[in-house]
């Protein structure tokens, strides 16, 4: 079973992933997102998390998502982590309000 907090900027993000760190999480199994892919990759970085690439998400889907939309990538790729479709759908939503979203994976 995932993880998956919300948290509203990056600030509260690296506050979150220390915790996570602090409970026993690999910074290896924690991925960040954030609607804008800018942002998400600034995220990343900063705070040394994972990315979703074709490793977990496979060579078809990796390859798929260059043509979706910004929505859609970021929903596959919260499924290729293991959230259902309803999960990736709802914490989807939230980053369309300028939240981060913060998935454990397992």
């Amino acid at each position: 079973m995932n993880k998956v907090e919300v948290v509203e900027n990056g600030i509260q993000a690296k506050e979150k992933i220390d915790e996570l760190n602090a409970s026993g999480y690999t910074k290896e199994n924690i991925y960040i997102f954030a609607h804008d892919k800018d942002r998400s990759e600034h995220l990343t970085e900063n705070t040394d998390t994972e990315s979703v690439g074709i490793k977990e998400q496979g060579m078809l889907d990796a390859m798929g998502n260059m043509f979706r939309s910004r929505g859609d990538e970021l929903r596959s790729k919260m499924q290729n982590l293991g959230l259902t479709a309803d999960e990736a759908a709802k914490y989807e939503e939230q980053l369309d309000y300028g939240k981060v979203v913060i998935v454990v994976a397992q």
